[in-house]
């Protein structure tokens, strides 16, 4: 609905992949204990299962993002694919740069949780970080999406906003609810 130029199958694909990936990734947010209605039929520990599974794959996805922006110059001619990639990631367009950011946090997110029982801190010390650094990463990407995307028309850019926006109100909600629980005890 764009007036963007079309583009091959393979491309719209793998685009498509990677905004669901990213609405998944935002969609975590909204599987927290605030939001009652959403977990009301679930236990914790389901919760926490689909929240990995839902994740580790999601993140797989994003990580391999920039590659998939060039994976199409293998099947067209014109500039390599290894050029292609160095170019945009040399490029310093605030857009790329968000991109670079967000995707760095998200590395940082996936290690962390693969080595969480290695780390020197409790669990529900690593959960708040690890919150707090989806959040950042989440909002950071969101931007990245919203400025660089190529779907990000008006109405993606507010529908984005919102979803972000609310997920991030869900879980600070939750971090707020523990905290006020904690202390009225």
């Amino acid at each position: 609905m764009s007036t963007f130029p079309e583009r091959s199958l393979l491309k719209e694909s793998l685009s498509v992949v990677t905004i669901l990936a990213f609405f998944q990734m935002v969609g975590q947010f909204f599987w927290t204990r605030a939001n009652k209605s959403a977990v009301a039929q679930l236990t914790m520990s389901k919760i926490i299962k689909y929240h990995k599974i839902i994740g580790y794959i999601v993140v797989m996805i994003l990580l391999i993002h920039p590659f998939l922006l060039v994976l199409p110059r293998l099947f067209e001619s014109g500039v390599a694919p290894v050029d292609a990639f160095v170019t945009i990631i040399t490029t310093l367009h605030r857009g790329v740069v968000l991109g670079l950011i967000a995707w760095s946090l998200m590395l940082a997110l996936a290690v962390m949780s693969l080595v969480r029982k290695r780390l020197p801190m409790q669990y529900k010390t690593w959960r708040v970080v690890h919150g707090m650094l989806a959040m950042v990463f989440a909002i950071i990407a969101a931007w990245h999406v919203i400025n660089l995307g190529r779907h990000s028309t008006l109405v993606m850019s507010l529908f984005i906003s919102m979803l972000t926006g609310g997920g991030v109100l869900f879980l600070l909600k939750t971090y707020m609810l523990k905290k006020k629980k904690t202390s009225e005890a």
